[in-house]
């Protein structure tokens, strides 16, 4: 395979450079000191907490090499400067620092390290679980992971580190959508497999309420509003996959369930922390053009090809108009600018038994590769209080975030295929008097559509409160109540400076996009848990109500014809403006929930969740269902048999969950009849015209989850095994049903007994404590195999899907010719007639391709030596997906292309990948057409990427000296091997701005 990604630039070097001059400039002058510290033979004995002695301990002396072993009966002897510190370590045990002040003899008593299955607490939203006594699969990502990253979404951070659960940036520009997948797409409608996102307790809506038109330069979709969430600020991220974890989220848990836990304060004393970071970052891959000799030769031989001996007027690039010699990297004046990063991070943190506060505020600013002052703005602040009565039956737990965020952009969104386009003989972008170069006409300027402009602001504020109460015993009532407000304004003008001056285009041609959005919502759940144990059982119980409300509205307006271009973002200022879009849209969800879990011996778990959601998305006599979930586990290790038999397996798990949940993702009122304004007008009034059909039956889709799982520890957990096989599937599928023409409407919505299913493997690793003396790594990884298909869809030939989905296939399959190569005897391309009637036009001549992905993971490795910590975490994928071939104009015209091209057909006989040239003949064209449908306009986006990477060196340590110093280096997306022909494997969108290389240096300090 090739290496996309170049060597780290000079600025990349320099950075580093400087980063280790700051790691050994302390280092150095504490060596140049002339004072000796006076040394002393410390001796000891270590034994644990039972006062039995331990033998084989490492002792090491910290900063240094020395060390030694202890004996059989526990005792130790070696020598150190006092002041130093020694740490104490053996596998089983609990790493102890003791410093030497002035003693000679030491007794150690090292704490056993209890099994880290016991000391994790998932959080799985109405309850939190034991990664010991959890019966469903929830995977979890703390902030010690997401705080190295340099990123502004929280789905950035679980890229690679969750098995089944698959996340693709969509662009890489700043504020751009990600697309995530659990398990697999359950819908067959693209817009209905969004998860559901908690944040502290609160509902949180993942959709856009931007117009696409406005932000169509992200080419993903409009912003995203997860990039209104601080990673700073997350103290972990919960992903909830199977029926037992999601079923008490009812039908707002059927594609998963994403719970992010925001930081909260602690009981000691208070705490200072203030992180620094500035970086830079690039389009890490290019794709190899042309260059102006080989792209004048395409043209010169497609013209030949066609018979024409004297080039036409307008073809400027070949016949001298334009420079013959000249030559310009478009890729690199419209994306290859360097993006400049800077976060800044404050908090302060602390409280007392009863007491705890948080207060942080984050800055974080980042601009963009294209040319020009386009940048990524965004403040947050997060407030958190709580506290619990000294007798500790009233608690309260505030919390509050407030974002606001601004993103300026371009606004045109054909800027990379653009780049691709132009020819490298194209003139100078600008006159000597700085203006715009148009050349006579020949013309279209690139630079103006930076003209164009896109421009978002937004805020959302989130806010929580859940109190609580012990009313009797182990009964205990609690109330989560929250609220949620988000705005958004998009302005997107072209103002009349885009065209060229001889056409003397006044402001009366500019044009504005304005859209404002508004979404706010409020949320009370009242909920009651019990618990109790008695001998070896025990039972934990709960019960709850959900009201939640959310109201959106939205309005975009065209508006056209400015008096002047410096007016252009004034409405009121346009002679003429419409109605884009109008959407006022309301929607209520109310359910009762409840759990039960059952405990024997800590060995035998049985989980019971049941839930019925009530949705104003449905009809009256639809719009309630109900949806429950099974769940048990089996320690088997806690069988003495087993415990006797295998020594080396410390833990062993077996687990299974069935249930049910259903969705109602479709928007607000499907069901109704519905209109919307017409665009003619009567006597000065516009029109209604009808867009939907009433349709009362419509309901829930159906969602039914099986999964069998194993988890194993073996050598006290240091090496944790887990591996499990899931099956969704979902009925009733939510799609639009066709109907006559005579009917006014293409469909109406309704429910299909569709079924798609989805099955697959997932497997984890994890090693912890690997130690060699000051060494130490950690590595976790992990795998999933997953498998999408359609079961059945009833008369599915006689749907408007019948192109697009085929029985038995996954649904993200394209349906593409079969390509058969280039015919040596005409040099044209050639495809296969599969169904063997001469033609290959029909639906049956196109072969089935599955851009579903093979397999997909992540390899974390954390190593510790001294003061030093590294993290390296690569991220793969098998799967393919559309090249640069699929877009486009065919070689020979005025258009740049690949180098992949000179591999073409050029007489009888000739053996090529590609085709003959040409400009103007019809049947190059067609072969060309048909080529950017076939197979071969698809390609292997398989890669390897190395995600991340953390190098972090603690100057201070605040346990020791009451202030903390560490200093971090931090790559993004630093090198991908890949054989993609194309920008980036991820998002496989030729059209798409890649994931940026990044590089980040910092400072955390500690007071």
């Amino acid at each position: 395979m090739k290496k996309s990604l170049k060597l780290l630039s000079r600025k990349s070097l320099f950075l580093l450079f400087c980063l280790f001059l700051l790691v050994l400039i302390p280092e150095q002058l504490m060596a140049g000191r002339p004072m000796e510290l006076p040394q002393a033979i410390i001796t000891g004995k270590i034994a644990d907490g039972n006062g039995f002695p331990l033998a084989g301990v490492n002792v090491i002396v910290e900063s240094t090499d020395r060390g030694t072993i202890s004996d059989l009966d526990g005792s130790f002897r070696i020598q150190v400067d006092l002041g130093e510190t020694l740490i104490f370590s053996i596998v089983g045990f609990r790493s102890l620092y003791m410093p030497i002040e002035g003693t000679d003899f030491i007794d150690v008593v090292l704490e056993e390290d209890v099994t880290q299955l016991g000391e994790v607490v998932l959080n799985a939203g109405y309850y939190t679980v034991s990664e010991r006594e959890r019966t469903g699969s929830i995977e979890k990502v703390e902030s010690v992971a997401i705080e190295k990253q340099p990123i502004s979404n929280p789905l950035a951070a679980l890229q690679g580190r969750m098995a089944g659960v698959e996340i693709e940036q969509s662009s890489g520009l700043p504020g751009a959508n990600f697309n995530i997948r659990i398990r697999g797409r359950n819908s067959i409608r693209s817009d209905g497999n969004e998860p559901l996102y908690i944040v502290d307790g609160v509902p949180y809506a993942s959709s856009s309420i931007g117009e696409s038109q406005a932000s169509i330069v992200l080419r993903g979709g409009a912003i995203s509003p997860l990039n209104n969430i601080n990673p700073s600020d997350i103290e972990s991220i919960e992903v909830l996959k199977d029926a037992d974890a999601t079923a008490i989220y009812g039908s707002r848990g059927a594609n998963g369930v994403v719970l992010i836990t925001t930081k909260k304060g602690s009981g000691e004393r208070t705490k200072v922390e203030l992180d620094v970071l500035t970086g830079m970052g690039r389009v890490g891959s290019r794709v190899d053009l042309m260059g102006t000799a080989d792209y004048l030769a395409m043209r010169r031989e497609g013209y030949a090809n066609d018979g024409v001996t004297e080039y036409p007027a307008n073809a400027y690039d070949v016949n001298g108009t334009w420079d013959q010699d000249r030559e310009t990297d478009w890729q690199k004046v419209f994306f290859g600018k360097t993006s400049y990063l800077t976060n800044v991070q404050g908090s302060i943190s602390g409280g007392d038994a009863q007491t705890q506060f948080l207060v942080s505020g984050n800055y974080h600013a980042q601009t963009s590769v294209f040319p020009g002052d386009y940048k990524n703005d965004k403040i947050s602040v997060l407030a958190n209080l709580g506290h619990r009565t000294q007798d500790g039956r009233f608690s309260v737990q505030l919390s509050t975030s407030y974002t606001a965020n601004g993103n300026h952009l371009p606004g045109d969104g054909f800027l990379v295929s653009e780049a691709f386009s132009l020819a490298p003989n194209a003139p100078e972008l600008y006159n000597d008097d700085g203006t715009l170069n148009w050349e006579n006409s020949t013309w279209t300027n690139p630079l103006a559509n930076f003209e164009k402009d896109y421009e978002s602001k937004a805020s959302t504020l989130i806010s929580n409160a859940v109190l609580g109460y012990k009313i009797v015993g182990p009964l205990e009532f609690k109330a989560n109540l929250g609220y949620t407000e988000s705005h958004l304004t998009e302005i997107n003008t072209t103002p009349s400076t885009i065209y060229d001056p001889i056409y003397e285009a006044g402001p009366r041609f500019s044009s504005l996009l304005h859209n404002r959005g508004k979404r706010v919502s409020w949320l009370i759940e009242p909920q009651l848990d019990y618990g109790i144990s008695f001998h070896e059982f025990t039972v934990k119980a709960l019960v709850g109500l959900t009201f939640q409300e959310q109201k959106s509205e939205r309005l975009s307006q065209l508006a056209t014809g400015f008096t002047s271009n410096r007016l252009i973002e004034n409405l009121s200022a346009a002679s003429d403006f419409r109605i884009y879009s109008d959407t006022d849209q309301q929607y209520r969800y109310q359910a009762v929930y409840g759990r039960v879990n059952l405990g024997l011996r800590d060995r035998y778990y049985l989980n019971l969740t049941g839930r019925r959601d009530g949705s104003s998305r449905f009809g009256t006599d639809r719009r309630f269902a109900d949806f429950g979930a099974i769940g048990v586990a089996w320690l088997f290790t806690e069988e003495e048999l087993i415990a006797k038999g295998l020594p080396f397996l410390s833990f062993g798990k077996i687990r299974a969950s069935y249930g049910t949940s259903g969705s109602d993702q479709i928007g607000d009122y499907q069901y109704l009849d519905t209109y919307s304004l017409g665009s003619q007008m009567y006597e000065g009034v516009n029109g209604l015209s009808p867009t939907r059909l009433f349709n009362p039956d419509y309901s829930w889709e159906n969602n039914k989850k099986l999964e069998f799982a194993i988890d194993l520890g073996l050598f006290g957990d240091r090496i944790f095994m887990s591996g499990s096989h899931y099956r969704n599937r979902t009925t009733n599928q939510l799609v639009g049903i066709p109907l006559p023409a005579t009917t006014g409407f293409a469909s109406i919505n309704g429910n299909l007994p569709a079924t798609v299913e989805n099955t697959g493997w997932e497997f984890g690793l994890n090693t912890v404590n690997i130690k060699s003396g000051r060494f130490r790594w950690d590595m976790s990884l992990n795998l999933t195999l997953p498998k999408n298909r359609l079961v059945a869809f009833p008369d599915l030939e006689s749907s408007t899907y019948a192109n697009q989905l085929v029985i038995g296939e996954s649904l993200d399959i394209v349906k593409r010719y079969q390509f058969d190569g280039v015919d040596p005897q005409t040099g044209l391309y050639s495809f296969k007639d599969l169904n063997g009637d001469g033609e290959i036009m029909a639906a049956d001549d196109r072969r089935v391709m599955d851009y579903n992905p093979k397999y997909y993971g992540g390899w974390a490795n954390q190593f510790s030596w001294g003061k030093m910590d590294i993290e390296v975490l690569f991220q793969f994928t098998k799967q393919i997906g559309q090249n640069i071939l699929s877009t486009g104009t065919f070689p020979g015209r005025m258009a740049n292309q690949p180098m992949e091209v000179l591999d073409r057909w050029q007489q009888v006989g000739d053996d090529a990948a590609f085709q003959r040239f040409s400009v103007t003949d019809l049947d190059v064209y067609a072969a060309f057409q048909r080529l950017g449908q076939s197979d071969a306009a698809t390609t292997d986006a398989s890669f390897i990427r190395l995600k991340n990477l953390s190098i972090t060196y603690r100057v201070l340590e605040k346990a020791e000296k009451g202030f903390g110093c560490r200093l971090f280096l931090r790559g993004q997306n630093l090198f991908t091997w890949t054989d993609y022909l194309g920008l980036d494997p991820e998002t496989a969108n030729p059209l798409a701005i890649p994931s940026l290389r990044m590089l980040s240096i910092g400072t955390h300090l500690t007071f």
